[in-house]
């Protein structure tokens, strides 16, 4: 979130100006500071988006602000019915906007499309409010008393959002927002934030009233004023651990809620009575898909006891047929990574592996395509605890392979590691599959299942330095994250029984 200086838009020419989009239409910019957004798989800049100021980020809380008085207002029904109209809009326009998130981000068009579809998982749950926002009735609970629970809107919350799911990760946060009867307003990444805009317009059409959804684009002076402004209630953030922390300690620090999803560094830990050829086809799907750029990759395989060779083998077999390259060519299977400086970055740990005692069995420097920021698949051995390539979250596509002897050496590395995003095991054995679900320490866990992301009813998260917060995302917990509780207890006695009474109330 370091601070982008570029010149305003108005002095280049051939790139298009991206802004923010308050109280239900375009809003230039007026900072006159923005960033470049580029082409990943060119590397040739296709847009400058505008950076909020404190002021700008003001406007679309005081229209989200607005707006609330009357969303919070709207029958359940009615958000139902709307929530449907959303729904098919986005499935009928899904590849639409998957050619955004290719153009900005790098990630191939099927896996754009797969990430979209998975957003749209989340604002089918949302279609069933009027069943998630059920409370309980207890009818005399004490003489002629009931009492019973509702659940109301925060009010306006934000949403900081990262660069590796530009449309789902939103998703997952506004669709709950605003089916509970919140309004909304979204930071999302400066990488790529075409697709937040894509995002407002089809939500206006679908009938979304002005100023329930709001965009206000920046870099880390728009984030300070989402996380210090005194009428935002609530905060959902996706990023690294370092920055979740920040935004963490910052929201509540002002009194707000907050949910902040950091890192990760996923095992997958492969036992010697596995199936080879799977464990292969799902370490290398797990470890490169949209390359590497995605919280839930594996990006270390722990090989256990005598399997270690064998699969080394046949994920080297399996590298050579990934097919990298631009994601608009239909065959391509991963695409460049986002920006040239990640790339190097994410390069750097390939190049310093043997120095720390790694061996380099595929080096994804050799032969990248020239244009672009690609970075071919890397595999790393004798990948060890104190390593830069083990400690780090990569977020790239290098994928580290640790030996052990025993199961109980491989569940010690996932628990004393300081993340606790996913893991997954391969095994045939359901005793032991069973057994390592209750002993690992981790969020969300796989079973033969390399990329164990929840289905839409249940809510995604992790433990340790991966999550900031008690509440996971979406899902269950996400409703009862914009929502807070009112316990109601009611009584309609005869007037002639009134009397005063300053006893503590009781309820036998």
């Amino acid at each position: 979130m370091t601070e982008l200086a570029t010149p305003p838009v108005e002095e280049r020419t051939g790139v298009k100006r991206i802004s923010h989009w308050i109280g239900g239409r375009l809003v230039a910019g007026e900072s006159r500071r923005s960033g470049p957004v580029y082409n990943p798989a060119t590397g040739r800049q296709s847009g400058a988006v505008d950076f909020a100021t404190p002021e700008e980020v003001d406007a679309a809380v005081q229209a989200a602000k607005k707006a609330f008085e009357s969303w919070r207002q709207v029958s359940l029904a009615k958000r139902a019915e709307l929530f449907f109209a959303i729904r098919e809009l986005v499935h009928e326009r899904r590849e639409e906007v998957a050619k955004l998130l290719t153009r900005e981000h790098g990630k191939v068009l099927s896996d754009a499309i797969g990430e979209v579809t998975r957003g749209i998982e989340v604002i089918e749950f949302c279609c069933g409010l009027p069943t998630l926002l059920k409370s309980e009735y207890s009818e005399q609970a004490s003489t002629g008393i009931d009492v019973y629970s509702i659940r109301q809107p925060l009010g306006v919350v934000a949403g900081i959002t990262p660069f590796n799911f530009p449309a789902m990760v939103p998703m997952w946060m506004w669709a709950p927002a605003l089916a509970t009867g919140n309004t909304f307003v979204l930071k999302p990444s400066e990488k790529d934030p075409s697709a937040s805009l894509w995002t407002a317009e089809l939500l206006k059409e679908a009938g979304v009233p002005d100023g329930v959804f709001n965009v206000v684009m920046g870099d880390k002076v728009a984030v300070d004023a989402v996380l210090e402004h005194p009428d935002i209630k609530a905060v959902s953030f996706v990023g690294s651990t370092p920055i979740a922390k920040y935004v963490y300690e910052t929201a509540t620090s002002k009194g707000k809620r907050c949910q902040a999803l950091g890192g990760a560094k996923n095992h997958m830990i492969v036992l010697p009575d596995a199936d080879v050829a799977m464990a292969a086809d799902a370490a290398v799907s797990a470890a490169y898909g949209s390359a590497g750029e995605r919280c839930m990759a594996i990006s270390q395989v722990v090989a256990v006891g005598n399997v270690a060779q064998p699969l080394i083998d046949a994920i080297k077999e399996r590298i050579p047929k990934v097919k990298v390259g631009d994601g608009m060519d239909p065959s391509s299977e991963m695409g460049p990574l986002v920006t040239r400086e990640h790339r190097d970055r994410v390069a750097s740990y390939v190049e310093n592996a043997p120095g720390e005692g790694a061996t380099v069995l595929v080096d994804g420097r050799d032969e990248a395509p020239g244009d672009g920021f690609f970075l071919k698949p890397s595999l790393i051995d004798n990948v060890k605890p104190g390593m830069k390539a083990y400690e780090d979250e990569i977020f790239g596509p290098v994928l580290g392979v640790t030996r052990v002897d025993t199961y109980d050496e491989a569940v010690r590395l996932v628990n004393d590691n300081p993340y606790g995003n996913g893991t997954a095991i391969f095994t045939r054995d359901g005793g032991v599959a069973r057994q390592f679900q209750f002993d690992v320490q981790a969020g969300m866990v796989g079973i033969n299942v390399p990329i164990p992301v929840p289905v839409a009813y249940y809510s995604f998260g992790g433990w340790k330095a991966s999550l900031f917060g008690d509440r996971h995302i979406y899902g269950p917990e996400g409703i009862d994250f914009y929502t807070r509780g009112k316990v109601v207890t009611s009584r309609w006695p005869d007037p002639a029984t009134s009397k005063v009474d300053l006893g503590f109330p009781q309820t036998r």
